[in-house]
């Protein structure tokens, strides 16, 4: 009360106020106040009282608090307040210590205040924005809220987030959260979402479901991990369970590869904690819904293959072997086997072949049925057993046959214990149960197999010593007549009507023992108390099954006879009525449901899956078969005997309509062949004709360009003249003869191509030669260029001596000038003398220089003519040595074009002379011609030098 004045502001003094009261006020402060923390105390304070006033709170604050969730997005606080109030009014604990009244009243006010809060579909959309907030007290109170909302009204919703864009892959974000605490609530929220919405399971799936909660699995250590790996198996059966669509993506996406380690337990088995034992159940749980019966039996068999290719199918079974294992698991284990090998021959083969690890070592099959048959062993660790069993014949004839083998005389080893041997001790012990495990297992060994059924007969055990063996059919009967139990009483009539169904030769057995009808007929006839009315209806299907596939072989037990014997101790309806009991039982519609045989104790053990089918089949055909009279079957017979007939005609003329149509389909596919054939030759001679003509046009380029004589032109006439004969030999007589001229001419140009080769081939050296000249001449250019260098250093001495020059010459004329003007008579002559030598000393020189710069622009001028000369020779050395490499490039080009068409040549000329040959024309080859012609030019010679 103190926390309530505080909040209120009022003093202790005077009387309290109720909690609807504080609640109402609260609500007026969230509603009214301006101050964001204001706001947040009273959020606050509803939060505090949301649990004990649980009522109060929804019914007045809900729409405050989801206002809250619009308006103050900013506000991490106060979001986390407002969402945790919500989820403390909607969700309903689970305490131990409520009453069952006061749960429902719970549940009822979590279903109220929910439907309240998902009136306006906007409301699970915010909560779905709020999400995306990276804020812990923000995103893991809205997660839980939304787990509280599917938990309370799952369909509507998920029919709400179904539609909401992006709403599932935002949920599927949280397996994606950094923080467990977020990330394991998210598992349970998925959870929730997915239960019983095949929709939202694809989505789901198809956010890569798979590949996270695998990884998740594996991160928390796979079957030894803890409670988070049980979340993610039970998501795993959610999306996967009766949802086919995610079976094929689990195994298109190799996921079943990625379950076997799950399964590799150590040699040290003594360790097994609860969470290890519920983990590696559900485990073998989602195992078996990617095989379960009632998939589809493309899928399944896939699944199977899968397992088999993986090897989880191998890591299942030793598990089955191992030791140690908790009773519950290896029960578990074999069911799951069971179903992984239900149908598949390669995984039937497989699981024959396991042994135990004994010694010596057993089949797998031995030691299980071992434990079928003791009655010490857990129940449903036998029906564990004998389900396996079942699953491995079913639709396994190969293994039905090794079953039944171990039962013959020629196949029995007394020094070791079989299959047979160990059903038949489970048949005759005192065990009830066992009795009846071992009568349903061989029962299923001759299911839809005759074979089996007739070999069966043969069995033969010995009763007690001195006395003569009976067969295994006479002393089922026997212990049918001693009164046994119930449940024994019917495993063998199981067994017995399954044996004699279908096989005429088991019934003339069965009838053989004067003894068996007349139990029958006592039995059925008698008026039993209600436990007695399944033993009184299988007797009597057992009698209309002697009746249906009786074939009249024992005079005394006759198809009419049997009728009569009925309509005279039985009555026809009383013995419908009897017939009508089996598929009345209540346990009857139970085992017709699925094949594993799943019982609350052993007493309910009565009916088999298998022969639930078999009842279905028989009923109606034997009530028919005992209500026709005698003139019925008759008219019957005969109406069959005509059936026959005619069938047999139908037979014979649908025999020869299949003949003449495999004939005329034979005749059929020869004439398109040789149409073909046909079309093909005429291709190829065609084809064949165009490329003659394609190399005759070659011939005369060639020739044209190779200028040939007259001679070769009037060769190349005599050889076009190829026109296309009506005759097919002719053509191709005349073919060969023009590809033989054709390849002579063609050996000839190309042997002139050879020697043109070898000239222009001696010609490029000498050119090679002559550009080793030019690398010469390239040096007399430098040489060249140093001379001129020479010559303009000497022209500038040249020219700096004429200027020297012209300055003596000016200073002289100055002196004389001055000599002249000043008429100074005291001038030394000895220094006009001096100036006049100088001058002349000069002049001397001047002249020496110009002889020597004529000189060097002479042969300056000739090094200029040489270098021009040498320049023009390379460059046309150069040009000639481009052309001719080019002419050697086309040469060999066309020799090897030469060289394939010869090549052509030659195959075709083979080709025309095997199609000659094929046509039955003799044909000389090259090495005769050339010896006809060797021996035409010598006759010639001999005839020449006759004439001489």
């Amino acid at each position: 009360m103190n926390f309530f004045r505080g909040v209120m502001g009022g003093q202790a003094a005077g009387p309290q106020p109720s909690g609807a009261e504080t609640i109402q006020k609260l609500c007026d402060r969230v509603a009214s106040s301006t101050l964001l923390e204001d706001r947040r105390d009273a959020v606050r304070a509803l939060k505090s009282l949301s649990k004990k006033y649980r009522m109060e709170v929804g019914t007045q604050a809900m729409d405050h608090l989801i206002n809250i969730l619009q308006t103050d997005r900013s506000d991490s606080e106060i979001l986390g307040y407002a969402l945790d109030t919500l989820y403390n009014v909607i969700c309903n604990d689970e305490e131990e210590e409520q009453d069952e009244n006061a749960q429902k009243q719970a549940d009822d006010l979590g279903a109220h205040f929910t439907d309240k809060f998902i009136q306006d579909p906007e409301h699970v959309t915010l909560l779905l924005t709020l999400l995306e907030e990276f804020d812990f007290h923000v995103r893991w109170p809205a997660v839980k809220l939304l787990t509280a909302l599917l938990k309370n009204q799952g369909p509507q919703v998920q029919g709400i987030i179904l539609v909401s864009p992006m709403g599932v892959s935002r949920l599927m974000d949280l397996l994606a959260d950094s923080r467990e605490v977020i990330r394991n609530d998210g598992l349970l929220l998925l959870q929730q979402l997915t239960k019983g919405n095949a929709a939202i399971q694809k989505i789901v799936a198809f956010e890569n479901a798979f590949e996270r909660l695998l990884d998740i699995i594996t991160e928390e250590g796979s079957s030894d991990g803890g409670i988070v790996v049980e979340d993610c198996l039970l998501l795993l059966l959610n999306l996967l369970k009766n949802n086919s669509s995610n079976q094929n993506f689990f195994k298109e996406g190799s996921y079943i590869q990625r379950m076997k380690p799950w399964f590799e337990v150590g040699d040290d088995n003594s360790g097994w904690s609860a969470q290890k034992v519920t983990n590696l159940h559900l485990m073998l749980q989602l195992v078996r819904v990617m095989v379960s019966p009632v998939n589809s039996p493309g899928a399944t068999a896939s699944c199977q293959k899968s397992m088999y290719l993986c090897g989880l199918l191998q890591q299942l079974c030793t598990i089955l072997m191992a030791t140690g294992v908790p009773a519950d698991i290896l029960t578990e284990t074999i069911n799951t086997v069971s179903e992984v090998i239900r149908g598949s021959q390669v995984n039937q083969d497989y699981f024959a072949s396991v042994n135990a690890p004994s010694n010596p070592p057993r089949p797998a099959i031995v030691v299980l049925l071992m434990s079928m048959v003791n009655e010490r062993q857990p129940f449903v660790l036998r029906c564990a057993v004998l389900y396996c069993f079942q699953c491995f014949l079913y639709k396994n004839q190969k293994g039905q046959g090794e079953i039944v083998a171990t039962l013959l005389p020629s196949t029995i080893d007394a020094n070791s214990i079989s299959a047979g041997q160990l059903l038949c001790g489970g048949l005759f012990s005192a065990d009830s149960l066992s009795n009846w495990c071992a009568a349903v297992a061989l029962a299923h060994a001759l299911q839809d197999n005759l074979t089996q059924k007739e070999q069966l007969l043969r069995v033969q055990l010995a009763t007690s010593m001195g006395n003569p063996p009976v067969s295994l059919l006479q002393q089922c009967t026997n212990i049918l007549s001693q009164g046994s139990k119930v449940q024994t009483r019917v495993g063998l009539l199981m067994l017995l009507c399954t044996w004699i169904s279908n096989c005429p030769i088991a019934v003339t057995h069965f009838l053989h023992n004067q003894e068996n009808v007349p139990f029958l007929t006592a039995q059925i006839s008698e008026n039993l108390g209600e436990d007695e009315r399944l033993v009184q209806g299988l007797c009597a299907l057992l009698l209309g099954i002697c009746i249906y596939y009786n074939d009249n072989s024992l005079e005394n037990y006759t198809k009419e006879k049997l009728k009569q014997l009925i309509e005279k101790r039985i009555g026809k309806e009383n013995f419908v009525e009897k017939l009508s009991f089996v598929a009345k039982h209540e346990l009857y519609s139970r085992a017709a449901q699925k094949p594993q045989p799943v019982f609350p104790s052993p007493e309910q053990m009565l009916f088999d899956h298998e022969f639930t089918k078999l009842v279905k089949e028989l009923e109606g055909v034997i009530t028919k078969a005992v209500h026709k009279s005698s003139e019925e079957e008759k008219k019957e017979e005969e109406v069959k005997k005509t059936l026959e007939q005619h069938d047999n005609i139908v037979t014979q003329y649908k025999e020869l309509i299949r003949e003449q149509d495999a004939q005329i389909q034979e005749l059929k596919e020869k004439v398109v062949s040789m149409s073909s054939q046909n079309e093909q030759l005429q291709a190829t001679v065609t084809q064949q004709l165009s490329q003659i003509q394609q190399h005759k046009d070659q011939y005369n380029i060639l020739k044209l360009k190779l200028g040939k004589d007259n001679q070769s032109n009037s060769q190349g006439d005599g050889s076009q003249v190829n026109g296309l004969q009506t005759e097919e030999l002719t053509q191709l007589r005349e073919e060969v003869e023009e590809l033989h001229k054709q390849h002579a001419l063609l050996q000839t140009q190309l042997g002139d191509k050879d020697a043109l080769i070898d000239t222009l081939k001696s010609e490029a050296a000498q050119k090679a030669e002559c550009s080793a000249g030019a690398s010469d001449n390239t040096d007399l250019l430098k040489e060249l260029e140093a001379l001129r260098s020479q010559v303009q250093l000497q022209s500038s001495e040249i020219n700096l001596l004429k200027t020297e020059r012209q300055d003596l010459l000016k200073r002289a004329e100055t002196g004389l000038s001055d000599t002249v003007s000043t008429g100074d008579s005291s001038s030394d002559p000895a220094k006009m003398a001096d100036l006049e030598n100088r001058l002349a000393a000069q002049t001397a020189e001047t002249e020496k220089l110009k002889d020597e710069t004529k000189s060097l622009s002479e042969s300056r001028a000739d090094l200029e003519q040489q270098l021009a000369s040498a320049t023009s020779t390379v460059a046309i050395l150069q040009t000639e040595n481009a052309k001719l490499q080019t002419e050697v490039q086309e040469s060999k080009k066309e020799q090897d074009d030469l060289l394939m068409l010869l090549a052509d040549q030659d195959q075709k000329i083979h080709s025309l002379k095997q199609k000659l040959k094929s046509l039955g024309q003799t044909v000389e080859d090259e090495d005769d011609l050339d010896a006809r012609d060797q021996t035409d030019d010598d006759e010639e010679e001999e005839d020449d030098d006759n004439e001489d």
